[in-house]
């Protein structure tokens, strides 16, 4: 008999065994536990002429539609299921609720041999926990600094120094500006991000404090959940002084890879904001290979933007850490030293 586990067994699990997600297609499209595999018993085609079914005349003419369904799709799942997990001998498996269809493909799994746990409640516990997750106690320090300060670079090598860190860029593929989708994945369903949020905030050791880069509360078009974004505002902040020129030169050297045409793409998307003449000169500068000039004007931008948002807290919060130059290694030490 497949074994039912809660939200934590299934997460711990996960570590040791794949996640078969049986829901359809657009449903997993939508939002999945990372790391999980779209095992689909119905198509969304077939999800729906089941609901109907279900819908219009009873529960009993549904499971017979069901039936019809999967019946010549027995060997097909089984097979696929081994075929992209060699030599696996235990599976985790959900759908929405914990319902049939996930029983259904235990069911044949067992069948051929395999060992099965199930998630009770499905992927509606799973959500429900990660929702739960934003609104706990977590120990946050802020890594700021104006646009070009390196932050995301600095937040990785806090990592690899053994501290804790969410990199809230990497989930969204989003740097956060108007360039922010340059050289980046497209972004996930809103309920992905926060998915991967959940995954890595339980994955934290809630005795230590985890490092955060400074954000607004939308980071492209994915949006921080609410109450974590505000124990995000609440925490201390860590600003990295660092000169315009220093940060200008980083700017230069990180996005001057692209082409003219994405570049211009994103001055444009800020046009109101900069100024029609800002703008206008900005465009002409990248026309002319002039990336410097172009990223002097938004960055100009960006930093009354950032200075704004400093603005709105609370001065004893934040620890001023001045820096010339963009040195890892003695930045993340300095910001290590001065937060313990």
């Amino acid at each position: 008999m497949p074994v039912p586990v809660n939200i934590s067994e299934f997460l711990e699990l996960s570590k040791q065994y794949p996640v078969l997600d049986v829901r359809s297609p657009s449903e997993y499209a939508a939002g999945h536990i990372p790391g999980a595999h779209n095992l689909a018993l119905f198509t969304d085609e077939e999800r729906a002429i089941v609901g109907t079914a279900y819908k219009q005349v009873s529960r009993e003419n549904a499971v017979n539609k069901g039936l019809e369904i999967f019946g010549p799709k027995m060997r097909l799942l089984a097979e696929t299921a081994k075929k992209n997990h060699p030599g696996q001998k235990t599976f985790l498996v959900h759908c929405w609720r914990g319902g049939m269809r996930s029983g259904t493909v235990a069911w044949l799994l067992e069948l051929y041999g395999y060992k099965v746990y199930l998630l009770r409640g499905g992927y509606k516990a799973f959500r429900r926990s990660a929702l739960e997750s934003f609104n706990k106690e977590v120990k946050i320090n802020i890594l700021g600094g104006r646009t070009g300060s390196g932050k995301t670079m600095i937040l990785k090598e806090l990592g690899r120094h053994g501290e804790q860190v969410i990199d809230l860029e990497g989930l969204a593929h989003h740097k956060g500006s108007s360039f922010g989708s340059l050289g980046e994945k497209p972004q996930p369903t809103q309920e992905m991000f926060e998915n991967k949020l959940f995954m890595e905030l339980n994955a934290l050791d809630n005795n230590r404090t985890v490092w955060i880069e400074d954000e607004s509360n939308m980071i492209g078009t994915k949006v921080i959940p609410k109450s974590f974004f505000l124990r995000m505002r609440s925490s201390p902040v860590y600003f990295l002084d660092i000169p315009f020129e220093t940060r200008l030169d980083y700017l230069t050297q990180e996005y001057g890879k692209f082409s003219t045409e994405e570049l211009k793409n994103a001055i444009e998307r800020i046009t109101k904001k900069l100024g029609g003449q800002h703008a206008k000169a900005a465009l002409e500068a990248i026309d002319a290979g002039d990336f410097k000039t172009a990223f002097g004007i938004c960055l100009a931008y960006y930093d009354k933007t950032y200075e704004y948002g400093k603005n709105k807290r609370v001065a004893e919060s934040i620890v001023n850490c001045p820096f010339s130059i963009l040195n890892l290694e003695q930045i993340v030490a300095a910001v290590i030293k001065v937060s313990r």
